[in-house]
């Protein structure tokens, strides 16, 4: 007895990961430039207010959850598996993140802490919202 199993898309799955990933870290790091140039931030190099870390914080929760709905959305089946995969992903550099940069004196420990804690919900938000709007689409 032959049993067929469903192609595997490992390719178009690492694809939409690494997409994702442009466009949240694309975005984040673009936002921080431009809040750099406009001088909301102050010059590269120098410290910023818990107020400042916390508006980076607040953009990149937007950021993620559109890296992740990417990742969903190029993903070539299980959009939510995908995006997890991406948070998991996600959590896990944000962890090594802040294990290399601790006291180092670049940020107070609870952006660092953050940045890892807002990894796994943002990847769902995002997943979740492809799959309301794969609901939402009118059968072919």
């Amino acid at each position: 007895m032959s049993e067929t199993k469903p192609p595997r898309h490992i390719g178009r799955s690492i694809g939409a990961l690494f997409a994702g990933f442009l466009v949240g870290a694309g975005l984040s790091l673009g936002t921080d430039e431009i809040l750099h140039i406009a001088a909301i931030y102050p010059p590269w190099g120098q410290t910023m207010t818990d107020a400042l870390f916390l508006l980076a914080t607040a953009y990149r929760i937007l950021y993620n959850v559109a890296g992740s709905y990417v990742i969903a959305r190029l993903a070539p089946d299980r959009p939510m598996w995908h995006a997890l995969v991406g948070g998991i992903v996600g959590f896990a550099l944000s962890i090594a993140g802040a294990a290399a940069t601790w006291n180092r004196g670049l940020g107070p420990h609870w952006y660092s802490i953050a940045l890892a804690a807002i990894a796994m919900p943002c990847a769902w938000v995002g997943g979740k919202l492809r799959l309301v709007r794969l609901r939402a689409r009118p059968a072919r």
